[in-house]
């Protein structure tokens, strides 16, 4: 049978090693900590001795030895800790060494009289009748109660909260050897009781120096233990002492009931069970144990690290949608163990309205002006509102005045501003959490926080909401500019038909191209309505494109203008994919801005050729040209033109928009006063790369430079 001696030694023993452990852990650089964690771990090497001694009587000398190394261990500590209150790193460390060979020396003695004592079985006694060992470890014990006095009073006052409990842990140990070697040297024998009531003795200092270790940062732990492990620990401890105890209950129940003992039990047991099921899913008693457990255990009450990333990740979870919102109201909610919360927001028109709400109706007629009590005292002061607070001392809150909708709202507890750019964008009502809570700074430090990051979350759902609606209106806006400009373009062909019909109208060719002119207009027009009705996206009309017949549709389209453009195709049979009707409008509309640009008896010449996998296209002019700076800056850019009133700016931009649809790119070469050419690559379709039949075998339509080949002539 296990003695009451191994116990207690086992325990301590145990609870010094765990200790001994978690200071080895995290940064090792400190002093202090490391000769703490020496002390601990000689300690449970020695208690974890005397258990097996307990046991079998054996190695009693090697526990007496390494009762001494514990001793020094620990004596070294405190000399250690109380060399930091000087100054002078030089004098501590000159003051620890003192120390230190002083105490070895005299342990040194004491081990030797240990070794001749077991191994001559004769003890030392002096004149007096003093056993010359047992006073020694008297001494020892007085040393260390020494050393403990001196720590403590020269620790200053405002640092003495951290160092008490060390003190009395230590203080507590030595104090019990004291008395233990006292009683012994007075009797002439160590009491065998308080020998075995050594070990607890012992493993109760480990609590107190946990606390102390705690409280002090020269040998703070550099571990992380989490609330979260703390409340399931705290959880299941509580259940398994609830249903120990309900077993002893049930044990008592059966013995003292006679027949009816064993059915009691079972009801009573099952009872028991259901109870502790019942409060395991408390909401509010699990709310009470956290409340607990951050009140008593942790320096702050929130773990810092814990809160922040929940709060980002109930924030981000799920799509950026109207139901940010409500994610953010539980968010908030959430750090507090609130159950229900509301949100207002800032509206376009200046007024604060409820947008959403989180398990909570929304109070009727609950919008707020800018100029009320509630939003210039949030705005002003930024401060987390405590209606609780409040209704027991509204001077706190200057001259707020609370709205009346509050009132009906139930269980109304906090309201947390939302500050974006030092600007109140919107508010948060927050019920009260069924556990009691205690209100503090720190909770209001991290509400406010946390409202901060949830008004950016939401000013961007704001800022997403109005692009949307921006480029529904930018679609809608750049469909009616291209409509315009195509239209632009057939208008300005078919007042060319008018303007010469009074002088050509008897010329029979002259009414068939301005038939077949009228004709084309009103074919183009019925295309670009099919375009518009289906949204500008009809896939159905991309189809192979012989680019050489295009060039020529587009010359023969553009004939009517001056100068008139001609077509160079040096490869025959390139194709591309593309909306044909819309290829030739942007081939049309550089064909007309060159026209624009290039007096009448100019030249504009289409080019196509083939340079790699690429269809090249170029639209060169004689005309008046373009400076570098706009090229580069505002060729490109809708809305920006050369031409004053009478242009619109989209046409290049247009081009450049199709052509990098189809896979392709568009550029500008352009001199001031000599001309322009647009050189377009769009990308030949796969089924036509192995028909194209080149015209020029020794060129490809680039010159040495890498410029364009000039219009012959120039």
């Amino acid at each position: 049978m296990l003695s009451i001696g191994f116990v207690g030694y086992t325990i301590g023993a145990v609870a010094f090693l765990v200790l001994a452990l978690v200071l080895l852990t995290g940064h090792r650089g400190r002093s202090g900590k490391r000769s703490l964690a020496v002390a601990a771990f000689a300690s449970a090497v020695w208690m974890g001795l005397a258990a097996y001694q307990n046991v079998s009587l054996s190695y009693p000398f090697l526990t007496q030895l390494m009762e001494l190394v514990r001793d020094i261990a620990w004596i070294a500590f405190l000399a250690r800790v109380l060399g930091s209150a000087y100054g002078d790193q030089r004098v501590a460390d000159a003051r620890f060494r003192t120390v230190l060979m002083l105490s070895g020396a005299f342990v040194l003695l004491l081990a030797s009289l240990t070794a001749y004592r077991f191994y001559s079985g004769v003890a030392i006694i002096s004149s007096l009748g003093v056993d010359w060992l047992l006073g020694g470890y008297v001494l020892l014990a007085i040393f260390g109660l020494v050393l403990v006095e001196q720590l403590f009073r020269n620790t200053r006052p405002e640092m003495r909260r951290g160092i008490k409990y060390l003190c009395m842990g230590i203080g507590g140990m030595f104090a019990y050897d004291f008395y233990l070697y006292a009683d012994a040297l007075l009797f002439q024998r160590v009491d065998n009781a308080l020998w075995q009531a050594r070990g607890f003795g012992n493993a109760l200092v480990v609590p107190l120096l946990a606390v102390a270790i705690a409280r002090d940062t020269r040998w703070s732990l550099d571990i992380f233990v989490s609330r979260r492990i703390v409340f399931h620990t705290a959880s299941l401890l509580g259940a398994g002492i609830y249903l120990f105890a309900m077993g002893a209950g049930g044990y008592y129940v059966r013995s003292f009931n006679g027949n009816w003992g064993a059915v009691a039990q079972v009801i009573f047991l099952f009872a028991a069970t259901l109870i502790l099921a019942v409060l395991l899913f408390s909401g509010q008693l699990r709310a009470s144990l956290r409340v607990l457990i951050n009140k008593h255990f942790f320096h702050y009450k929130y773990d810092y690290r814990d809160e922040w990333l929940r709060f980002i990740g109930t924030l981000s979870s799920g799509e950026p949608d109207s139901h940010l919102r409500e994610r953010a109201v539980r968010a908030i909610a959430e750090i507090i163990e609130s159950p229900a919360g509301a949100l207002w927001l800032r509206r376009d028109s200046g007024r604060f309205e409820p947008v959403t709400a989180w398990q909570m109706e929304l109070p009727e007629q609950a919008s707020e002006t800018p100029d009320s009590s509630l939003i210039a005292f949030l705005e002003r002061q930024e401060w987390v509102i405590n209606l609780d607070e409040y209704e027991r001392d509204p001077g706190l809150y200057a001259d707020l005045e609370l709205p009346a909708w509050i009132a009906t709202v139930p269980r109304a507890w906090l309201i947390t501003p939302l500050i974006l750019h030092d600007k109140l964008s919107g508010f948060i009502l927050l019920a009260r959490s069924p556990a009691p809570q205690h209100f503090n700074w720190e909770d209001c430090d991290l509400l406010k926080t946390a409202g901060r990051q949830a008004a950016s979350h939401l000013a961007q759902l704001e800022a997403a909401r109005a692009l949307a609606d921006a480029k529904q209106f930018e679609m809608c806006n750049r469909l009616s500019t291209y409509v315009m400009h195509d239209l632009k373009n057939l208008v300005a062909q078919l007042s060319l038909v008018v303007t010469n019909a009074a002088k050509h109208k008897h010329n029979p060719q002259f009414m068939e191209d301005a038939i077949r002119t009228v004709e084309h207009s009103v074919d183009k027009m019925n295309r670009l309505m099919a375009h518009l009705r289906s949204g500008g996206g009809d896939n159905r009309q991309i189809v192979p494109i012989d680019l050489c017949e295009l060039l020529q549709d587009v010359a023969r389209t553009m004939a009517n203008g001056r100068p008139a453009p001609s077509v160079d195709c040096q490869a025959k049979g390139i194709a591309a994919r593309a909306n044909k009707d819309r290829f030739a409008a942007i081939i049309g509309h550089l064909v007309r801005n060159a026209q624009d640009a290039t007096p009448d008896d100019g030249r504009i010449i289409m080019r196509l050729f083939k340079h790699e996998d690429w269809a090249v296209i170029e639209v060169q002019d004689t005309g008046s040209g373009m400076d570098a700076e706009f090229i580069r800056e505002r060729l490109f850019r809708p809305f920006e033109t050369t031409k004053g009133k009478s242009g619109m700016g989209i046409g290049v931009y247009e081009t450049r928009e199709f052509v990098r649809a189809m896979g392709g790119d568009i550029e500008a070469i352009s001199r001031v006063g000599e001309g322009t050419t647009f050189r377009l690559r769009v990308p030949i379709s796969d089924e036509n790369k192995n028909n194209v039949q080149l015209r020029l075998v020794e060129g490809d339509g680039y010159g040495d430079d890498g410029r364009v080949k000039e219009i012959a002539g120039r």
